[in-house]
Order: structure tokens, then C-alpha cells, then sequence
């Protein structure tokens, strides 16, 4: 290579370019929450019972909240997966839920939803959610059974997205399940591995 191909050529010129579309520009994104007030948020682990495999399957771990609309007064249940937020459980508390207890843990609950809409369509589903401890686990009972106060006497009409008129007959079929159905459901909820236990107590003591 000659040296005048390397020598600077007075013709060349510093080109700059305005870009079409600015990164630094904010979109606004929403989640639907934005008229709701949090009333119980905490961190769990949820579940549901595949009825296909007979088996439960792991939803996602993140904060599960109760959120009341600021001016229906109804209150919901939505919980997001970390990092991703994608929402692994959306549904309105009704009066005819029951929080049943896991056979052998004292942190965990199950119950049925008859219109869950974390996917679309929106489905039943056989609901498990685990805690850190006890403590936070009788905390979220509390507090689901005092949203079931809030929202009973309101019709179905008048309830939030997880409800619809047409839904109500498949609500009373989907809470009148067998005992015996219920009772291998709690026996086979989702066991505690020794793995999870000393994860879940890790993120318990950060907290």
C-alpha cells in the first residue's frame, strides 16, 4: 500500500446524521392497575393443577397482590411473575371461594377459580399458593377472606374484568366439586423439596 492512500484526503468531511426516532423518548405503558389501590402484597410461589397430567405445575414466583378498584370498591387478585411481570394469575375474589389448606405444609392454600384470566381465553383452574412461612401465609388468608367481605352483595354484572354476567352458572358448577376430588387435590399439592425451603428462607431473611 502506497503512503498517498494513507495520507488524508481533504475532500473527506464529518457526516452527521439526525436519527428518525429518539431512544431517549419514555412510552407509557399500561397495566390496567393504574385505578386500583394495593390493600396485601407479599411474595409466594403459585401453582396450578393440570387436570390433563393429574400433576401441578409451577405458574411463577413474584408478589401476589389484592387490588381494589378505586370506585366499583371490588377486589381482585393479580400476581406477576419476577423480572418478566408477565401476569400468571388475574381473577376476582368471589364469595364462594375456599381457601383450603395443603396436607402437610402450614404455608400453603388451595383453592378453585372458576374464570382466571392470566390467559386468554380465561379458564378454571385449581390454584396453589406457597409462602416463606406460616406467618405470611395466614396473613394472605386474612386478607383474601376480608376481600370476600368487600365484595359480597355486589352483583356480577358490576364486577371487575375476571367477571362476567355468562359466567356465573360455570362459577357455581366449577365450586361444587367432589370432596373426594378436593381431598386428592390437597393430597397431592405441590411438595416442598429441601432446596425450595432454604431458597424461600434466604429471600425471607433479605426481606
Amino acid at each position: 500500500m502506497s503512503e498517498d492512500a494513507l495520507a488524508p484526503r481533504e475532500e473527506e468531511t464529518d457526516v452527521h446524521f439526525e436519527p428518525v426516532i429518539k431512544l431517549t423518548e419514555q412510552v407509557e405503558t399500561k397495566t390496567f392497575e393504574e385505578d386500583e389501590d394495593v390493600l396485601f402484597k407479599m411474595r409466594a410461589k403459585l401453582f396450578r393443577f393440570a387436570t390433563d397430567s393429574s400433576e401441578w405445575k409451577e405458574r411463577g414466583t413474584g408478589d401476589v397482590r389484592l387490588l381494589q378498584h378505586k370506585e366499583t370498591k371490588k377486589v381482585r387478585l393479580v400476581m406477576r411473575r419476577d423480572k418478566t411481570l408477565k401476569v400468571c394469575a388475574n381473577h376476582l375474589i368471589s364469595s364462594e371461594m375456599r381457601l383450603q389448606p395443603n396436607i402437610g405444609s402450614d404455608r400453603s392454600w388451595v383453592w378453585k377459580v372458576a374464570a382466571d384470566y392470566s390467559e386468554s381465553p380465561p379458564t378454571a383452574e385449581t390454584l396453589a399458593i406457597r409462602f416463606a412461612n406460616a406467618d405470611n401465609a395466614n396473613h394472605f388468608k386474612v386478607a383474601f377472606e376480608d376481600a370476600q367481605k368487600k365484595n359480597a352483595g355486589f352483583s356480577a354484572t358490576d364486577a371487575a374484568p375476571a367477571a362476567e354476567p355468562e359466567k356465573k352458572e360455570e362459577e357455581k358448577a366449577a365450586t361444587e366439586a367432589k370432596p373426594e376430588q378436593e381431598d386428592q387435590e390437597r393430597a397431592e399439592a405441590p411438595a416442598e423439596t429441601t432446596e425450595e425451603k432454604k431458597e424461600e428462607v434466604e429471600e425471607a431473611s433479605k426481606e
